[in-house]
């Protein structure tokens, strides 16, 4: 009888894990706070018009926020808290703060205030792209986003800001291509594009004798203009999805022709 009532008080695997979720815990969640801050420090600098320091500050935000999930994966702190409070600084460091700086830097001379349309379309977009993922994180494919993630699309915009305004290069002043390229990048990150995650990567995975040139190239543009690689990277893998697609529907063309 002891026996017994012992064992029914004992909680199940599933209570564990349950709580587990709704646990918060400090290391993971500091990573979190470190990305919010780089991304509100960006913010700052951006209406001191210091737009280089501000756009670095987003790229910050992009380490710390790679480094928290990991952290929480391999310490076994996961939650439910880590999740949310993820995506609210996700929204603030890749949303508000790349919208702003675009905003300050350039689209603020635009008239009939298209320039802060355009920066709140990419904001928004980077909200409901969030919030879908949130909601979809269970039922999609691990190796693959449906739209742009949101690190990758403020990469294209705060990697534009960085290596003009490190080259002194006046594109700011182009404020139609730069609506344009904000307007763009915040359609990708709601669209159904599918991109590749790069969670399935594997120290085993065997790649062309063509991989190899390729890597040699970017690590010698990187230290050429450490700038204008990552704008470059960034860019390609925002149209990367867009164009394979786009690719795929003319070799099915193509072949529908043949038959």
């Amino acid at each position: 009888m002891d026996h017994e009532t012992h064992t029914e008080q004992q909680p199940s695997e599933a209570q564990a894990a349950r709580r587990r979720r709704k646990a918060i815990y400090l290391l993971p969640n500091l990573f979190t706070t470190g990305a919010l801050f780089a991304g509100f420090f960006a913010i700052v600098t951006a209406v001191q018009g210091e737009f280089v320091p501000a756009a670095l500050a987003v790229f910050v935000a992009m380490v710390l926020d790679g480094m928290d999930g990991r952290v929480a994966r391999m310490t076994g702190t996961e939650s439910e808290f880590g999740v949310q409070f993820d995506s609210l600084s996700d929204v603030v460091s890749f949303g508000i703060a790349p919208a702003l700086i675009v905003y300050l830097w350039s689209l603020q001379g635009m008239g009939d205030r298209w320039g802060m349309l355009g920066a709140f379309v990419f904001a928004a977009a980077a909200a409901i792209r969030l919030a879908r993922f949130n909601v979809q994180v269970e039922r999609v494919d691990k190796g693959y986003f449906v739209g742009l993630a949101s690190p990758a699309a403020a990469a294209v915009l705060m990697g534009m800001v960085w290596f003009f305004e490190s080259h002194d290069i006046p594109f700011e002043a182009q404020q139609g291509w730069v609506w344009v390229i904000t307007i763009t990048t915040g359609l990708l990150m709601v669209s159904s594009f599918p991109y590749f995650s790069g969670k399935r990567l594997s120290p085993r995975l065997r790649l062309s004798f063509l991989s190899l040139p390729i890597a040699i190239l970017v690590f010698v543009l990187a230290v050429k203009d450490v700038a204008l690689t990552l704008w470059v990277l960034a860019s390609g893998y925002a149209l990367s999805a867009p164009l394979w697609a786009l690719s795929r529907g003319l070799r099915r063309r193509l072949a529908s022709r043949r038959a």
